[in-house]
This record gives C-alpha cells, sequence and structure tokens, in this order.
C-alpha cells in the first residue's frame, strides 16, 4: 500500500500559514509529499526547502488571477497536486496549509488504509475536525464550524476539489462514498496574532469576491476583532499535536474572550440547543455520503 500526500500553498510566510507543521504532521503516514507552490510574493519556496525529508517533491504553479469568486481557484491548484501524485499509490492524503494531524492518530489512519484499501465501496476517510480561534485554548463548537470533512481520498482521478477546495465529488458534482475513521484535523487557520489575521483576511478575500487587495485594505482595520466575530467558543481541554510545540511555545500575543457570550439568532440557538442535548446535528451540510 503506497500513501502520497499533497497540498496547495501560496504566501505562507506573508498569512502566517503553519505549512511547516501540517506537512511534517503527515510525513510519518505518507511515501511522497507533493508540495504545489504558486507565484508567491515572499519566502514560502524557501521555507518549505528548509523541511529536512526526501518524500518531499516541490512543484511550482502560476494562480489565475481572473478566478476570483466562491474560492473556485483553491480547488484548481489542489486538482492539479492531486494530479502529481504518484500513479501506483492507492490513496491520497489531502492537508491544507492551515491543518495538523495528532501524532496520536497515526495507527487510526495507517489502519483506516488498510483496510479499505480495496474496498471498492470506499472512496474516502472522513475526519473529524477541531477549529482553534483566537488562540491555541479556544475552540469554536457551533455549527458556524463543519464538523467533520474528507482529507484521505483513493487515486481516483475523477475525484475532484468541490467548490473552494474544503472537499471532494466524484466528477465535480456526485457526493462521494466514505468512511467516518476516529481521527481529528486540527484547524488553526483563525489564530494568529490580530495585525496577522487581519492580513491575511485582506491577502485572501479576493480569492472569494472581485475586489481588489488595495481596496479592502482601505476599508478594513489594521487589526482583527476575534471578540465580536464568534458566536459560541469552548475552552480545548486536549493536548496539541507535537510539530505545533514551538509555535504555540513562541505566540507573541494575549488574548481574553468571553466565553459565556453566545451570540445567537433565535432559529441557531435552539439548533445549538438540540446538539449540545443530543449530540446530533441538524441539516448539516456535507460534501459526502457516509457508508455504515
Amino acid at each position: 500500500m503506497k500513501i502520497s500526500g499533497f497540498t496547495i500553498i501560496k504566501n505562507a510566510v506573508l498569512n502566517d500559514y503553519p505549512i511547516v507543521e501540517a506537512i511534517r504532521s503527515i510525513l510519518p503516514i505518507v511515501d511522497e509529499m507533493i508540495v504545489l507552490i504558486g507565484d508567491c510574493t515572499d519566502t514560502t519556496v524557501e521555507l518549505i526547502e528548509s523541511i529536512q525529508s526526501d518524500k518531499i517533491k516541490i512543484h511550482h504553479s502560476i494562480w489565475d488571477k481572473s478566478v476570483r469568486i466562491g474560492g473556485q481557484i483553491l480547488a484548481i491548484e489542489t486538482d492539479k497536486a492531486f494530479q502529481l501524485i504518484d500513479p501506483q499509490s492507492s490513496w491520497a492524503f489531502y492537508i491544507q496549509g492551515d491543518e495538523v494531524v495528532h501524532e496520536k492518530d497515526y495507527n487510526t489512519i495507517r489502519l483506516a488504509c488498510k483496510e479499505y484499501e480495496t474496498n471498492n465501496q470506499v472512496q474516502g476517510l472522513l475526519f473529524k475536525y477541531i477549529h482553534f480561534y483566537g488562540n491555541y485554548n479556544y475552540i469554536g463548537d457551533s455549527r458556524k464550524w463543519y464538523s467533520h470533512e474528507v482529507r484521505i481520498i483513493k487515486n481516483n482521478k475523477n475525484i475532484k476539489a468541490y467548490r473552494d477546495a474544503q472537499g471532494f465529488r466524484l466528477n465535480g458534482h456526485k457526493k462521494i462514498r466514505v468512511k467516518k475513521i476516529a481521527a481529528n484535523i486540527y484547524h488553526y487557520g483563525w489564530v494568529k496574532e490580530p495585525s496577522k489575521m487581519q492580513t491575511k483576511i485582506n491577502q485572501v478575500t479576493p480569492l472569494w469576491v472581485d475586489i481588489d487587495i488595495k481596496d479592502i485594505e482601505k476599508i478594513n482595520p489594521s487589526y482583527f476583532d476575534f471578540e465580536n466575530h464568534f458566536d459560541s467558543l469552548v475552552l480545548f481541554n486536549g493536548n496539541h499535536p507535537m510539530v505545533m510545540h514551538d509555535r504555540i511555545q513562541n505566540k507573541n500575543w494575549d488574548l481574553a474572550l468571553n466565553l459565556s457570550k453566545k451570540k445567537f439568532k433565535f432559529k441557531n440557538r435552539i439548533l445549538y440547543w438540540f446538539e449540545k442535548k443530543f449530540k446530533i446535528r441538524l441539516f448539516e451540510f456535507k460534501n459526502y455520503r457516509i457508508i455504515k
């Protein structure tokens, strides 16, 4: 059994992505690691080259600036990276630049890949998500955050990244059949020093809407106000992946948010209450079909 890893990245230094940690977190699982680097304006290439692993295979791409709606360019680049993996691989492990896998889940992931390698009914493996917000102590626990997503897919080139590459679909529209596994993705995309968080938002907004970054910078503040952009948070009571330890130790900002606030409209307040009481999330959007 062979597993290929793949990811896309652009301006990781400028936007303070934990891409090194993301890549390092899956290197023990994969046999090769495809890194497709966009046309950067910072030192992302040197950053990736600094990772000491002969598994890493760096490729380069020019992002199409005309594709500016709905994050489609992220799906286009993800599909490009998927095409670059070894044809002999059974599985492809997709990791985004702000996602990390915990070492405690390595064995679970390997066993699942082995178990379903020859099962043609299973087209992907589904991970549970832990979304951090503001700092490394707070996690989002509301419907605002997707609870699961597919991160390992069969090496079937009819599987394509969907919309903004949050997940995957077969032939661009059909939901793929997946098995849920007891492994997590730790998502750190909303954990940054407030000025760096605002820089990232300014940089990536043109990937979703037709607006120039200069116009965005004129109307946005110089720092991100974390307090006014969440509906519900709780304290994280687990352990972070080992690859994140240095980044967490080097955190250079303090942030205290009021976790007692639940900022819901009536409908979402009822749905939140129901989910917490019965452990069921009603009406959740899903990119996938779970096989029992």
